[in-house]
């Protein structure tokens, strides 16, 4: 085989591609999702493997699409008490090989909460905040976790995975700012104050030309 002959990407090398610009386009809220945004970019550039493969930690380090759901006409968004974390975490689950982040979005909210995925007008289909957590307890690993906004009348959840949630429940922003933070995903209350800063940006520019 002459080197034109040569194939001249893998089919790894697009999905690796898709990613880096995914994780580019995220705007870092502070200094340590600027951290975790270049470690996560290292990761991905670097070819290390960035899906589970085997529950539960092989890699030791891979992705995860996280989905807050938003009930706008309440103003509230809604929490999961996770079984095996023992915290209370957005709903979401681990991207599968060469699955796109939004798919196991789409594919996750159908099995966990039994209901299609309407992804925010304020972010559309991209996530809006990115962090990377080493997990507690046993088979300790690192989760790379995509958080995406998805919109939803909370009345039309009726059921959820009772195999992976003990219950849910729905909080305005600022009864989950009052929540202990161990009780939480160790960044949520961060993502919290990023989503308000961007429902007021989304509101702004929403705004007709003019008004004060």
């Amino acid at each position: 085989m002459t080197s034109t002959d040569r194939p001249l990407t893998t089919p790894d090398d697009q999905p690796r591609a898709d990613l880096l610009e995914l994780v580019g386009a995220i705007e870092p809220w502070d200094d340590q999702e600027r951290t975790h945004l270049k470690t996560a970019t290292q990761w991905i550039a670097g070819g290390a493997p960035v899906y589970r493969v085997r529950k539960p930690d092989v890699p030791a380090m891979h992705l995860v699409s996280y989905f807050v759901v938003l009930d706008d006409s309440r103003g509230q968004l809604l929490l999961v008490a996770h079984r095996k974390a023992g915290l209370w975490l957005p709903a979401g689950g681990h991207v599968e090989p060469d699955e796109d982040p939004w798919a196991a979005v789409v594919r996750e909210c159908r099995e966990e909460l039994g209901i299609q995925a309407v992804a925010s007008p304020i972010t559309g289909e991209h996530p809006l905040f990115l962090t990377v957590t080493r997990t507690r307890g046993q088979n300790v690993h690192t989760d790379v976790s995509l958080w995406y906004l998805l919109n939803a009348d909370a009345d039309t959840i009726t059921s959820y995975d009772q195999g992976e949630f003990d219950t849910i429940r729905w909080l305005t922003d600022e009864q989950v700012l009052q929540e202990p933070k161990e009780l939480l995903d160790p960044h949520m209350h961060r993502f919290v104050r990023k989503l308000q800063h961007a429902r007021t940006r989304h509101a702004h520019l929403r705004r007709p030309h003019g008004d004060s």
